[in-house]
Order: C-alpha cells, then sequence, then structure tokens
C-alpha cells in the first residue's frame, strides 16, 4: 500500500536503507540502489519520500518547476547523467525545496555552496561538489518532469526515495508498507542477534556454524543459506 508522507518519514526512522533492500531481495522487489558515491551532504542526512523527478538541462528553472509541482513530503530526484565537470544544484534550489515542504533533495551529479546548503539544513544527497555551476543550455526533453534516471535506474512518481549515510534506494510507492513491515522484522532479528552475540553467545552458535561446515564436507554443493532454512535459522547480512 501506498503511505502518506508522515507515515513513511516516521517508520522510516526506524529503518535502515540496508534494512529494507534485504525487504526487497526477500520478496523479490527489484533492489534499485542509486550507484556507490551518491551520499549526503551531511553526515547522517536520512530523507523519505515520494519521487519529484526533474532532469536537469542546463538552467535552474526546470527546478522550479518541478518544485511547483511538488507536494509536501515529496523528494526532488535530479538527474544531470551523473556529470561531474559541473554542479547543477546550489542552496537556492535546496532552500526552495525546503520552503515547498519538499523532504530532501537526490542530485545524481553534483551539487556546490556546501557551506550554504549546510546551513538550510534539508537533507541533500550528491555525488560531491564542484565550485562551477553548468554553461550550457541543451534541449528540454518532453518528459523532462515525468522520469529521472539515477544510475541504471529510471524513477518517477510511482516511485518512494530512501536516503540515509548508506546511499540512495528506490520503490514502489504501492508496496512501501509491506516492504516496511518485512525490514521492520530484519531490524529486529539483527538487533536479537546483537544482542546474544554481547552476553556471550557467537553468531556461529546461533546459526550452527559447526554444523554447516560438517555437512558441507558431506555435500560441498551446500550453501549457507540452504543451511539456514533448513535449521530455521536467520541472519541479516
Amino acid at each position: 500500500m501506498s503511505m502518506d508522507p508522515d507515515s513513511l518519514r516516521r517508520r522510516f526512522a526506524a529503518l535502515t536503507t540496508a534494512h529494507v533492500a534485504d525487504a526487497c531481495l526477500r520478496v523479490g522487489v527489484a533492489v534499485r540502489c542509486a550507484p556507490a558515491g551518491l551520499g549526503p551532504v551531511v553526515a547522517g542526512g536520512r530523507a523519505a519520500g515520494r519521487v519529484r523527478p526533474a532532469r536537469h538541462v542546463g538552467s535552474v528553472d526546470i527546478f522550479l518547476e518541478a518544485i511547483d509541482r511538488a507536494a509536501p513530503g515529496d523528494v526532488l530526484v535530479v538527474d544531470n547523467a551523473g556529470r561531474t565537470d559541473e554542479a547543477c544544484v546550489g542552496d537556492l534550489v535546496v532552500l526552495e525545496a525546503q520552503a515547498a515542504g519538499l523532504a530532501g533533495v537526490v542530485v545524481w551529479g553534483l551539487h556546490r555552496d556546501s557551506v550554504d546548503i549546510r546551513a538550510v539544513g534539508l537533507p541533500v544527497f550528491s555525488l560531491g561538489t564542484t565550485p562551477t555551476g553548468p554553461r550550457r543550455l541543451d534541449a528540454r526533453p518532453a518528459d523532462a518532469l515525468l522520469s529521472a534516471e539515477v544510475g541504471e535506474w529510471r524513477v518517477g512518481a510511482a516511485d518512494v526515495a530512501l536516503a540515509d549515510e548508506d546511499g540512495v534506494l528506490f520503490v514502489p510507492a504501492d508496496r512501501t508498507g509491506e516492504l516496511f513491515d518485512l525490514a521492520e522484522s530484519i531490524r529486529d532479528v539483527e538487533r536479537r542477534q546483537a544482542d546474544r552475540i554481547r552476553a556471550g553467545e557467537p553468531l556461529r552458535v546461533q546459526v550452527g556454524f559447526g554444523a554447516y561446515l560438517a555437512a558441507r564436507e558431506d555435500q560441498p554443493s551446500l550453501t549457507f543459506r540452504d543451511h539456514l532454512r533448513r535449521v530455521g535459522a536467520a541472519i541479516e547480512e
């Protein structure tokens, strides 16, 4: 089911993108992660909201139009083709997004005005920074405000962006409730396993690792996941 912005933000606050990515794997939902390196401008930054896409063509008006169409709680997802020769988002765009009630900005490209962006406080995720803005003006595609590409993934209003210090993950908006339910279960298992390790019970004991090694001697094709299913144990990686 789709979730309202407040519920989405509240539930994701107690999860990580890793928990949700594991949940996607469990139910066969494509794990659509932004490429490694796309991370928060400010350490600890987190954002969750429906995707509001914008494909950059060299002019700031595309962002203003996207923000004008956005609903509070959306995440502006900027597609600048992963370019590293120009910054396409600066502090004024971020400030405008904050004033419109957006939950954050994800940039498949570079930003600038880092000090001012940190002062604004809105979560921003990008590939990094460079001082120069765009020195071009390309033709605007007809669907520039309908979809954005981030790495190999195309995303739009039917998707939700989830971002934290591990990176950015995109999930179908109509499956967020199901994925969050499972992610919360995965999180709870991990916490119990961690508590047991701290109490003196190694993870190897918890999952019967010795028995797995012995069984693998007789059956070399046995995988660890097969073993866990056999013994009814669980481990989140």
